[in-house]
C-alpha cells in the first residue's frame, strides 16, 4: 500500500467518523498510518487545531519524517488528502514550530 496511502486511509476513516477533529486524532491518525506500514517516523509535525482567537481552524495538516521525506496529510471538512514532500531545509517539514 505505501505509508502516503496508509496514512490517507487512517486519515480518512477519523474524519468520515465525525464533523471536525482535533490535532491529537490527526497525530494519533498519521502514527497508525506509519504503523500500518510497519514504518516509524523520526517525527511527526501537527499543526495547530485552534486559531488565536479560539476557534476551530478550517483544516489541520500533520507530517511524519522518514529520511529524507515527509508523509503530510491533511483533514479539511472530511476532505482528506496524502502526499510526499522533502524535507525542508531546517530538516523540519513544516515552516515554524508545529511539533
Amino acid at each position: 500500500m505505501g505509508v502516503a496511502e496508509a496514512v490517507r486511509s487512517s486519515l480518512q476513516a477519523l474524519a468520515d467518523g465525525q464533523d471536525s477533529v482535533t490535532r491529537d486524532q490527526v497525530r494519533a491518525a498519521i502514527e497508525r498510518g506509519f504503523a500500518d506500514e510497519g514504518a516509524v517516523p523520526e517525527r511527526i509535525e501537527v499543526s495547530v487545531d485552534r486559531t488565536p482567537t479560539g476557534l476551530d481552524v478550517d483544516a489541520i495538516q500533520a507530517a511524519g519524517l522518514i529520511g529524507d521525506r515527509c508523509v503530510v496529510g491533511e483533514v479539511r471538512e472530511g476532505a482528506v488528502s496524502a502526499v510526499v514532500l522533502p524535507v525542508l531545509a531546517t530538516g523540519l517539514c513544516f515552516v515554524g514550530d508545529q511539533r
